[in-house]
């Protein structure tokens, strides 16, 4: 493994800095916002700003990468966020919020998108699995550790905003100076909707729904526990542990995801989602039941991610996983556009814990779907299945193309295997 990280080291330290800058600016966004009295409604929609950003980013970035080069687009999109962040002290009004959230959203989807390249780069067909899998580590321990950076800090001053943007500009320093130079972007034409629904529907609605769940709890997890009287060590900490969840959740459920019914799986991941929200919403504001029901509730969001990604890619011959690839991450984009907003509006009808009802509610609805596919639609074999990859759902179609090229080869790989051994 040693020798695998050698050659990309750097550039995952410096995704490592990035998402401690871009955790720490969500869970403000929340904290800074009840401080200046912005009501739930108004904070879903920054929350849903930064989602549109990301969408329009992903389609964009590549353009721009092949017009410009790598170098000049990752530090011009730096800049921009690491300014982005500073602004939000300059103007405590939803609507700049929601501008800002698009820019730094825009930003963030082609900074990942240079970054995967330079990344996918750099690995091999033998190093690729292990290379992916160190850089969703490298997210997750990024975003995790933001948390932790908040306590150092007071919510209501520019303190933090600033040391998230310092973070931000910190970490282009180890990517710019080690990546070489790659090839223009290449990424997929994203596959119809119309043409994703009938190859995959459990896939194509799971992956909707999932959207709203994933921006609800990163965007609104923080505004929830503002809004309960939470101080920002235990919103912080509440956070964390919707991440927390998905850290060690996901090793168990993709060991299981390879051995059975795929569906099954989702359905039984969703259950407990739904059931996590249900506890999470009759606590009654105890607080290590909301961390328990976070820690659940966030821990099978990611895998279930993947879960779908994996499951489309069995019912789709391999020459189609690209498109199915891009066709599901916009997917994904749009339920995560409307998800916050559901759930501000329930909050404002409900009151703060409307943010477990929705949750709850998104959760329910993909294990029906997930049930009723299973009389629908005749099992993929197990040994006929794609291998499952931890794909985070913060990551760009570059890295989610990468993992489905990588699933396909250890498919092909296992079953040239048995065919020599028979």
């Amino acid at each position: 493994m040693l020798n695998v990280l050698s050659g990309v080291w750097a550039l995952l330290i410096g995704i490592v800095f990035i998402m401690l800058g871009n955790g720490m600016h969500f869970t403000l966004i929340g904290l800074r916002g009840g401080i200046e009295g912005f009501s739930a409604a108004e904070l879903a929609v920054v929350t849903s700003g930064y989602f549109i950003g990301f969408l329009s980013g992903a389609r964009l970035t590549p353009l721009m990468i092949r017009r410009v080069g790598h170098v000049r687009v990752f530090a011009a999109l730096g800049s921009f966020m690491s300014a982005g962040l500073i602004a939000f002290t300059l103007l405590a009004e939803p609507w700049a919020w929601t501008i800002l959230r698009i820019l730094i959203g825009f930003c963030m989807s082609g900074i990942y998108v240079a970054a995967e390249s330079w990344l996918n780069n750099a690995a091999t067909n033998e190093t690729r699995g292990k290379v992916l899998s160190a850089y969703m580590l490298a997210q997750t321990l990024g975003i995790i550790g933001a948390q932790g950076l908040l306590t150092m800090g007071d919510a209501g001053t520019s303190v933090l905003f600033i040391g998230a943007s310092i973070l931000v500009s910190i970490s282009f320093a180890p990517i710019l100076l080690s990546a070489a130079p790659v090839p223009a972007a290449e990424v997929a034409r994203p596959m119809s909707l119309r043409a994703l629904f009938l190859g995959s529907p459990l896939g194509t609605v799971g992956i909707f729904l999932l959207g709203g769940v994933y921006a609800t709890q990163s965007g609104m997890g923080a505004v929830f526990g503002s809004q309960i009287g939470m101080t920002t060590n235990e919103v912080a900490l509440f956070v964390a542990m919707l991440f927390a969840g998905a850290l060690l959740l996901q090793y168990p459920i993709g060991w299981l995801s390879d051995r059975v019914d795929r569906r099954k799986l989702i359905f039984a991941a969703a259950a407990l989602g739904a059931a996590a929200c249900v506890a999470g919403w009759v606590t009654g504001g105890s607080l290590w039941a909301l961390m328990a029901a976070a820690f659940f509730a966030g821990g099978v969001t990611t895998p279930l991610y993947a879960l779908f990604l994996a499951y489309t890619n069995d019912a789709l011959p391999v020459e189609d996983m690209p498109a199915a690839s891009g066709g599901l991450v916009f997917t994904f984009g749009l339920g995560a556009i409307l998800g916050p907003l559901a759930t501000g509006w329930a909050m404002e009808g409900a009151g703060p814990f409307g943010f477990w009802l929705v949750l709850g509610s998104t959760f329910t609805a993909i294990a029906a779907y997930a049930a009723y596919r299973m009389t629908q639609r005749a099992p993929v074999p197990v040994d006929d299945t794609e291998s499952y990859i931890g794909v985070l759902p913060t990551t760009s179609t570059v890295a989610v193309e990468a993992a489905g090229a990588w699933s396909a080869e250890q498919a092909e790989q296992t079953e040239q295997a048995e065919e020599k051994d028979g």
